[in-house]
């Protein structure tokens, strides 16, 4: 079910059980919807849901669009390569280069990927009958989280060495050894726990914040438009918002693949580079 149709099964709801002619907020619910199909594999569980499905088919339309875009390229490039390309290009130029340094284009295929991808599931929230992005559940952002976290400390240890890379991280240079026992569990907390950690919650955040931003104003014109009283004439402001928070989450959505993009290559960075 879409946002609007679980708004409008909310109102309808109460307005059959006689449960009172309040506003009902959304819930969590919708985070959390029932499995469309579960099965073990190695003993493990697994559950698939309308928002695994949405990933899958976010996924699916990513691959496709830059399989379309690059199939046939031309030295004039049509509408749809002249896209790929620029986006490919944002990330190469304005990221791999600019942000990771000298030795970022290597990393390019990597950040470019990662940018589509998110940007692809966040699309989803202002898709019709999908209306929901996958990043708005929490395990997906932290698995990316996880993807890069791994990533960054195995190219740091690639680059520098595990022990010149470990040491920078454990013991800063120009630090009074002292301080070391400050210094130190704060450097370990920052690069371990807390870099993955607010990488995961910002695009969560984000993407959770708006998805129900999106359906309270679309549940709001719902129940104003059903009222008999002069609560009606309250409906267009609650539609027209719902109209204006979808473009501001489209300007969202794209923001947020870019934050999440640079994030990565400001981690590359520091793996890179000798000081952190």
């Amino acid at each position: 079910m879409t946002s609007s149709a679980l708004a409008l099964a909310g109102v309808l709801a109460v307005e059959e059980s006689g449960g009172g002619d309040g506003f009902q907020a959304p819930g969590l619910s919708e985070f959390y919807p029932e499995s469309v199909a579960e099965f073990s594999l190695l003993g493990v569980d697994f559950s698939i849901t309308r928002i695994t499905i949405i990933l899958w088919v976010a996924t699916a339309l990513m691959l496709a669009f830059i399989i379309a875009a690059v199939r046939k390229p031309q030295i004039v490039p049509g509408k749809l390569q002249f896209v790929g390309e620029s986006g490919y290009s944002l990330v190469r130029d304005g990221i791999a280069r600019d942000v990771v340094g000298p030795k970022g284009l290597p990393f390019a295929p990597f950040l470019a990927a990662l940018f589509f991808f998110i940007l692809a599931n966040n699309l989803m929230a202002i898709v019709p009958f999908a209306q929901i992005s996958p990043m708005s559940k929490f395990a997906f952002p932290l698995v990316l989280a996880g993807i890069c976290w791994v990533i960054y400390i195995y190219i740091g240890i690639r680059e520098q060495g595990a022990g010149r890379y470990f040491k920078d991280i454990l013991f800063l240079p120009g630090v009074p050894k002292p301080m070391y026992i400050l210094v130190t569990p704060i450097e370990i907390l920052q690069n371990f726990v807390v870099r993955p950690f607010t990488l995961a919650v910002r695009l969560f955040a984000n993407m959770f914040a708006g998805h129900m931003l999106l359906v309270v104003f679309s549940l709001g014109a719902v129940y104003l438009f059903s009222r008999d009283n002069f609560s009606i004439v309250f409906g267009p402001v609650s539609a027209l918002m719902a109209i204006v928070m979808t473009f501001f989450e489209l300007l969202v959505i794209f923001l947020q693949a870019y934050v999440f993009t640079v994030l990565m290559g400001t981690y590359l960075n520091g793996s890179i580079e000798a000081e952190h």
